[in-house]
């Protein structure tokens, strides 16, 4: 009998589940959420929610815990500058899963996991003026309408390689 076994197994050795998830748990820091199957995400949250918490402690051996699941020295700077902050009044629950639809291929449960607050919205900057092309003046009414241009007949392999070698008319010849 198996105590005190809390971890899914993935169907995976040791090695290549926490290779999976620490994976997982960068990718949640890059991108603020991931879809994955739901024990995956189940999994990543909990060490999501651990690395939180060590980003609110903010000590230099918690930066060196961090370290070792992230191996990326901005992604710890960014769970410890952007991150951490936005929970520093709650207590747990950083991440949240929700339940998607099943996968087409195999019918595993999809999951999307996601940080629970989003991040504090940036001052948006002023719209730079972009230059619009000018339009075409409207014709004065009573001005015939121009026909409209026909459309080129596209043109084929062959025909585009004559074109090439065609002697221009009013060219020297050489």
């Amino acid at each position: 009998m198996r105590h005190a076994t809390r971890n899914q197994r993935l169907s995976r050795p040791t090695e290549q589940k926490d290779a999976l998830v620490h994976n997982l748990v960068r990718s949640l820091m890059l991108h603020g959420q991931i879809q994955t199957t739901r024990a995956r995400a189940k999994e990543a949250q909990r060490l999501a929610d651990r690395l939180v918490s060590l980003g609110k402690e903010g000590s230099i051996h918690a930066r060196r815990r961090a370290f070792r699941v992230l191996q990326d020295r901005m992604l710890v700077g960014q769970l410890f500058a952007d991150i951490a902050p936005r929970f520093g009044d709650v207590a747990g629950g950083y991440t949240r899963v929700v339940r998607l639809s099943l996968r087409r291929g195999d019918g595993a449960q999809q999951a999307l996991l996601a940080f629970s607050r989003l991040p504090a919205p940036t001052p948006a900057a002023p719209k730079a003026k972009t230059q619009e092309a000018p339009k075409a003046p409207a014709p004065a009414p009573g001005a015939p309408e121009k026909p409209a241009k026909a459309a080129e007949k596209p043109k084929g392999l062959l025909e585009g390689l004559r074109g090439l070698w065609k002697r221009k008319k009013g060219s020297a010849a050489t």
